[in-house]
């Protein structure tokens, strides 16, 4: 997900620091929607308000606002900027609608309901003679490929299901799309160009043309042929600040025929799909890395390593030799200024009506005063969103590089899962875990047998422990029977239950929750206790393996005030019980009143009178 605030909103210094503590957002990047007078605020050094709804919160200086940005993002990846004005003014559909924000990467700003439908065209399989003197780009066919493309991807506005009304009314209102490429670090390299240099941007510059030409002549053949979007207005439309700039033989065209879609181009991060192009360069992004490890996230929860090179790298070995020294022009993320990344990205977005998923890669060791103007500069050379990463122990990396460098991977710009599963942090002496903890091949655990006296059959529970810090925590929980009847369920329980214990924290509140699962039907009497719902009797021999192991007190521990509400590491005393509560002798809580002359249990069933 993004999430995005103004700059000028009251709670603008809690969103710049709402990720700070690892763990927190983690599915969430976060993007701050930076104006042109907030810019133009910090560089004549003015006061700047905080305001919501007329109301200003809080004034303070722009600049000690912009340098929160920027330090919160040199520390923790977060947040981005998205120059919003930049955004409204050159969108086609500024006559219409008002963006306040973008899909999760910044490649697509949309409106309320808005869909991101996007597509991308492998250069690097475009490209002829690579490496040699002559080489190029197929433009002929990249011509051919885009007016298929555009066809395609109009008709998958009309086949998709969308989950809601207003958003298949959007889409079909506007019908926007995101054509856009990946694969394009490594054509370069194919065509003997280096990231950032001044044929790369020459490059780049007549390919993103040749793709706006025809995905703008293709887009005005479909009107003619099936009609304009329906919320195409002539006047306003060719009024547009971006169209203005088109040809004017597109201009001509669209002036007669109309346009099929309001917007056409976008660039997308492609992390996953330029792995399926045999792993080409992602988006516009330069080479992460000629060879690194991917850390994968399996659908159980784990995770795997997986060893990957570059598309380009081993096409070059594979025609010059495996000894082949690497040219001057095969350069990766690792070793670009930040300077390379910003000129191609503002080049780019001259032929994008989109915007563009681009992500800053700087060295950990890069210096405060040589990162803190990358945003400036992104601003000044026309770009409408900037996101940097620089690998720092909160967001962890996607991607490693083996030299022990860690960066990002372009698709999630900003708060990726770490590379190493047991990365955690503490918060008192619970341990969170920002990603699932691996499970050795051997793991210490118990099992435990419950007869529900409505059974047949006997349910034995299983709970193995995982030891880490020299603690001993709930890892995992199976459950077996011959009764049938509770098989799904059961199934369900325990893959929920072992997802939530891999997660690490205070996972006590399970005990809890199931203990207050009560069944309409009524509960069972077992070991002289009136248990409420068999997912209650789990509950019970879940607590009892905690305080087994150590990761709850036990009962006498609670009486005596050593309550251990996180876990075994926090153990302390917190002073006497309430003199009010006595112990139950059917649930062992302190929790006995006395009320209307007869003692009652608050936490469970008993009554000393019934």
């Amino acid at each position: 997900m993004m999430a995005t605030l103004r700059c000028d909103h009251p709670d603008i210094e809690a969103f710049i620091e709402a990720k700070h503590e690892p763990g927190r957002l983690r599915m969430f990047n976060l993007s701050v929607l930076v104006g042109d007078a907030f810019m133009a605020a910090v560089r004549d050094n003015q006061p700047w308000d905080l305001v919501f709804d007329g109301f200003c919160g809080k004034t303070l200086p722009a600049r000690e606002l912009w340098e929160k940005i920027m330090r919160a993002t040199y520390a923790y990846a977060e947040p981005g900027v998205i120059f919003i004005d930049r955004i409204n003014r050159l969108n086609n559909l500024n006559y219409c609608e008002e963006i306040y924000s973008c899909n999760p990467c910044g490649e697509q700003p949309l409106p309320p309901y808005g869909a991101c439908l996007l597509g991308s065209i492998n250069l690097a399989r475009l490209v002829r003679n690579p490496f040699e003197d002559g080489a190029e780009l197929d433009i002929e066919r990249l011509r051919e490929l885009v007016p298929v493309a555009v066809r395609m991807m109009d008709n998958a506005i009309d086949v998709s299901g969308f989950p809601l009304p207003e958003q298949a009314h959007e889409a079909k209102a506007k019908r926007r799309m995101g054509l856009g490429i990946t694969g394009l670090g490594d054509a370069l390299i194919m065509c003997r160009a280096r990231y950032g240099s001044d044929r790369a941007l020459e490059l780049s510059e007549g390919w993103m043309k040749e793709i706006q030409r025809a995905a703008y002549l293709a887009s005005s053949a479909l009107a003619a042929e099936k009609g304009a979007f329906p919320l195409y207005d002539a006047d306003k439309f060719l009024d547009g600040e971006s169209v203005k700039t088109l040809d004017a033989d597109i201009h001509d065209a669209i002036a007669r025929d109309g346009i099929r879609n309001a917007l056409l181009t976008s660039v997308a991060p492609t992390g996953t799909i330029s792995l399926f192009a045999d792993n080409v360069s992602s988006g516009i992004e330069p080479v992460f890395s000629f060879t690194y490890t991917r850390h994968i996230r399996l659908a159980d929860g784990e995770s795997k390593e997986e060893e990957v090179s570059d598309y380009a790298y081993r096409l070059f070995k594979r025609l010059k030799g495996e000894d082949a020294p690497l040219p001057d022009y095969f350069v990766d993320a690792q070793i670009l200024d930040p300077g390379d990344h910003i000129v191609m990205q503002a080049l780019v977005q001259k032929y994008v009506d989109s915007s563009i998923s681009k992500t800053i890669n700087v060295p950990s060791g890069i210096a405060f005063d040589d990162f803190k103007d990358i945003y400036d500069r992104a601003y000044d050379a026309g770009c409408k969103g900037c996101t940097t990463y620089r690998p720092n122990e909160v967001t962890g990396a996607v991607l490693e590089v083996k030299d022990g460098k860690e960066t990002a991977e372009p698709e999630l710009p900003l708060d990726k899962p770490p590379a190493r599963a047991e990365t955690a942090f503490e918060s008192g002496a619970v341990v969170y875990m920002t990603q699932p903890l691996h499970r050795p091949e051997e793991l210490p655990g118990k099992t435990y047998k419950i007869k529900w006296p409505e059974s047949d059959h006997a349910m034995y529970i299983t709970i193995n422990d995982v030891v880490r810090d020299g603690r001993r925590r709930p890892f995992e929980i199976f459950i077996n029977s011959k009764n049938m009847d509770n098989y799904a369920w059961t199934v369900a329980l325990t893959r929920m239950i072992s997802a939530v214990f891999r997660r690490g924290g205070d996972v006590s509140f399970v005990v809890e929750e199931l203990k207050a699962v009560f069944d309409p039907r009524g509960g069972q009497w077992m070991g002289g206790r009136y248990v409420p719902s068999l997912l209650a009797a789990i509950g019970d021999v879940i607590e009892h393996h905690m305080i087994d192991i150590g990761f709850l007190p036990s009962p006498k521990e609670k009486r005596e005030g050593r309550l251990d509400t996180e876990g075994p590491a926090m153990k302390q005393v917190v002073g006497l019980p309430d003199a009010r509560f006595r112990q139950c002798p059917k649930c062992g809580e302190a929790s006995v009143v006395r009320q209307e002359n007869c003692d009652v249990c608050v936490s469970c069933a008993y009554s000393k009178c019934s």
